[in-house]
C-alpha cells in the first residue's frame, strides 16, 4: 500500500488531464504515491484517453455525475492509503510537492488536513483565488485567504511563506488523513459543489483537529474550469451552501444574530446585481435563500450532531468582525491589513 493516494475527480475533463496529469505523474514518486482518477460519469473520451496514454493511473468508475462532494465520497470509500489528496484536474504540481504536507501529517497527529501554496497557473506570480496561502472566514460566513480577499488577489512576494494554522484548505489541492475523512463523514453530498470543503474543514476544526497551510509545497491552479465565476448556477450554489454551512456549524449563541445579518447582506448582494442589470444572478440569490429554508429542517439532526461533537467552540481562525465592512468601507484589501493570528501561533484570536 502506498503512503498517499492522489485522487483526481474528473467529469468530462479529457483535455485538462492531458495537460496536467503529466506533471502529477512526474513529480509523485511511485514508491510513495498512487495516482487515481475517479471518473464522475463522464460522457467524453476521458476514460479511453487515460487507458491509452496513462496506463499507470488507477481508474475508479462512478456511474454518474454526483458532483464534487459525493464524487469524492464515493472515490475515497475505495482508498486504503493512510493519506489522500483531493486534487483538481486543472492543477499543475511542482517537484517535491508531496514532501512538506506529508511530513506535517507524519509528525503532527492533530493535523488532519494540509494545503500547499496555490498560485495561478495562468499568472504564476500571483496567488490563485480558490485557496491562495490558506483559508479563513469572518463570523458571517465570508471566506477569504492569505493572498486573496473577495476579488482582490495579491502578487506572491513571499509575504505568506510561513506555515500557518487555517480554518480551511482549498479542495483544489487538499491533503487529508483518510481515516479522519471517513470517520467524520466526508463532504456534504447535498452541497454538490462549492464550499463543501470549507464546511468539512470547519467541522474538523470544531472537533479539535488542525488544518495547516505549508507554502513550502507549491502548486498552480487554473480555476474556474467547471463553472464560470459569473454563472447563476455558481452564485446559487455559493449562497445556498454558505447558508447551510452556517446553520450546520455556528454555535447556538451566534446563530440568530448571524442569520439576521445575512438576510440583509444577501439581499444587498441581490440589489447590487439588479442595479447592474444582472437579473439572473439576482434571481439566483433569491432562489438560494428559498432552497436553504426548504432544506433547513432536514439539517436539524446534523446541526445537533455537530454541536454535540464540538470541542473548540471559539475557533481562532474565524475573524470576529464583518469582512464586507472592513473591505468596502475601511479599505482593508489584503490579509496583512487585518490584525490576525500570528503565523505559527494557532492560539491567538483574530479580531
Amino acid at each position: 500500500m502506498k503512503k498517499v493516494a492522489v485522487v483526481i475527480l474528473n467529469w468530462n475533463g479529457k483535455e485538462l488531464m492531458e495537460q496536467f496529469l503529466p506533471s502529477v505523474i512526474a513529480h509523485s514518486p511511485q514508491e510513495t504515491a498512487e495516482i487515481v482518477v475517479a471518473d464522475n460519469g463522464s460522457t467524453d473520451a476521458s476514460v479511453a484517453m487515460l487507458e491509452e496514454k496513462f496506463p499507470s493511473v488507477r481508474i475508479i468508475r462512478i456511474e454518474r455525475n454526483y458532483g464534487f462532494a459525493e464524487g469524492y465520497n464515493k472515490a475515497i470509500e475505495e482508498i486504503g492509503s493512510p493519506y489522500v489528496v483531493l486534487l483538481n484536474s486543472d492543477v499543475e504540481v511542482t517537484p517535491h510537492w508531496l514532501d512538506a504536507p506529508l511530513a506535517l501529517l507524519d509528525t503532527e497527529p492533530d493535523v488532519a488536513g494540509v494545503q500547499p501554496k496555490l498560485l495561478a497557473q495562468r499568472n504564476k506570480h500571483f496567488f490563485e483565488y480558490a485557496g491562495a496561502a490558506g483559508g479563513l472566514m469572518d463570523k458571517y460566513g465570508y471566506p477569504y485567504c492569505r493572498g486573496r480577499i473577495f476579488h482582490v488577489v495579491e502578487e506572491d512576494r513571499g509575504q505568506y511563506d510561513a506555515p500557518m494554522d487555517v480554518l480551511w484548505g482549498s479542495g483544489a489541492c487538499l491533503f487529508l488523513r483518510t481515516e479522519v475523512y471517513k470517520k467524520e463523514g466526508g463532504l456534504d453530498a447535498r452541497f454538490f459543489a462549492h464550499q463543501e470543503e470549507i464546511d468539512f474543514c470547519w467541522r474538523l476544526r470544531a472537533r479539535g483537529y488542525r488544518l495547516v497551510c505549508t507554502p513550502r509545497s507549491v502548486v498552480y491552479h487554473v480555476g474556474g474550469a467547471t463553472l464560470n465565476a459569473e454563472s447563476p448556477r455558481k452564485i446559487f450554489l455559493n449562497f445556498r451552501n454558505n447558508l447551510l454551512m452556517l446553520y450546520k456549524n455556528l454555535p447556538e449563541k451566534d446563530l440568530l444574530p448571524v442569520m439576521r445579518c445575512r438576510f440583509w447582506l444577501d439581499y444587498l448582494a441581490a440589489a447590487k446585481f439588479l442595479l447592474t442589470f444582472n437579473f439572473r444572478n439576482a434571481k439566483a440569490v433569491y432562489e438560494a435563500r428559498k432552497e436553504f429554508y426548504q432544506l433547513k429542517e432536514t439539517y436539524v439532526p446534523i446541526r445537533m450532531e455537530n454541536l454535540r461533537k464540538t470541542t473548540v467552540p471559539q475557533i481562532p481562525e474565524i475573524l470576529q468582525s464583518n469582512l464586507i465592512l472592513s473591505f468596502y468601507f475601511k479599505g482593508k484589501k489584503k490579509y496583512s491589513d487585518f490584525k490576525t493570528i500570528p503565523e505559527n501561533d494557532p492560539n491567538q484570536q483574530s479580531n
